[in-house]
């Protein structure tokens, strides 16, 4: 047995070498929960692309990922189940695997960091931002334990208005303390009630201000957050400060009208591999046009289009949107990042129906 101690996105991977695991084949329409969830599978390069866009497919492979993970990890990851929180109620919200995941966020608030505490100042930036953008999403109320995560959130900023985020060279999540600050001010910008304006909120709002005046987004990736971060909080960014990410991050799409992630910085690796910067992917493409569409950029223009199509003609059999990993050639699971960046995409689009409830 090989122990491997990673960060709040890696979590703790125990991998049992003498163990070969053959998950069962995920299907569409069949509910997912805890007790029935089965490992839908390693992400592959290779996995054969659907013949036909569903998104039945894609909703079951995003609670398989996240409740597998949840059962067997225990913990919260961006890549997998942080990122589920913001795409699931896209499709619908009354479903078992949606609220057994959402639950246990709560708990996590409500029980552990109570009596242990953070395992990371990260930790609650990236609770705070999902459970608010969940909550906008669901019952466009805050709900009393997002409301904590925010004020645990608040409790952690430094004085000159950031986060010690993780730093593990693992992009684009665990790279910088910029993406910690960007995704704070989407989960304060986000959460309902008019929660930035509160009096809880306005110091830690106006340390974010100073922050990101005073440290410019070292990656597109980065600006592309800020992006997303400004439509939802003013003087983030003026209006030419916004065109200029919207023209770069249209610059970099693909003839297959599809993005490549690694194209959205400059990242090096773990490994003795080069980035692809010629392939596009579910996450390159999914975050891309959701951020584009925030930033005011229509759904019917001609770009977004074709990154639509790009989506509904890439998606693979078990119903992910492949992501190769910008660290190492080993788990991929940017891909879960992707996917559900990839169905919100399509959501921001009208692609498909955003379900408030599931009547």
């Amino acid at each position: 047995m090989v122990l491997r101690f990673g960060s709040l996105f890696g979590c703790v991977l125990i991998v049992v070498a003498a163990m070969n695991f053959a998950p069962q084949p995920i299907r569409a329409g069949e509910p997912v929960t805890l007790d029935n969830v089965v490992d839908p599978g390693a992400n592959k390069a290779d996995e054969p692309i659907a013949k036909k866009f569903s998104i039945e497919q894609a909703v079951h492979f995003l609670d398989s990922a996240s409740l597998n993970w949840q059962k067997k990890r225990k913990c919260f990851t961006c890549h997998t189940n942080y990122a589920y929180l913001y795409a699931r109620p896209t499709i619908a919200i009354n479903q078992q695997a949606h609220q057994e995941v959402r639950k246990f966020a709560e708990k996590l608030v409500t029980e552990r960091w109570p009596e242990k505490g953070l395992r990371w100042d990260a930790e609650a930036v990236a609770t705070a931002a999902a459970l608010a953008f969940n909550d906008e999403a669901t019952t466009g109320q805050l709900h009393p334990v997002t409301k904590t995560a925010l004020g645990k959130m608040w409790s952690v900023q430094r004085d000159d208005g950031g986060w010690t985020w993780i730093d593990c060279d693992w992009p684009p999540f665990e790279d910088d303390d910029h993406y910690g600050v960007t995704l704070a001010a989407i989960a304060v910008g986000v959460a309902p009630g008019d929660y930035k304006n509160s009096e809880e909120a306005r110091k830690g709002v106006g340390g974010i201000r100073k922050y990101l005046k005073k440290n410019p987004p070292p990656e597109l990736h980065n600006e592309a957050m800020l992006l997303w971060a400004s439509s939802y909080l003013d003087g983030l960014l003026d209006k030419k400060e916004k065109q200029s990410v919207v023209d770069k991050l249209l610059s970099l799409q693909k003839p297959d009208g599809g993005w490549a992630a690694a194209t959205l910085g400059g990242w090096k690796r773990g490994d003795d591999k080069k980035q692809d910067m010629k392939t596009s992917d579910g996450y390159g493409t999914g975050f891309t046009i959701f951020v584009l569409r925030r930033a005011g950029v229509p759904a019917l223009d001609p770009n977004i289009r074709k990154g639509i199509d790009w989506l509904k003609t890439h998606q693979r059999e078990s119903g992910r949107w492949y992501s190769r990993s910008l660290y190492k050639d080993s788990h991929h699971f940017l891909s879960h990042a992707g996917s559900a960046f990839a169905v919100m995409a399509l959501a921001a689009c009208d692609e498909i129906k955003v379900a408030k409830t599931d009547k």
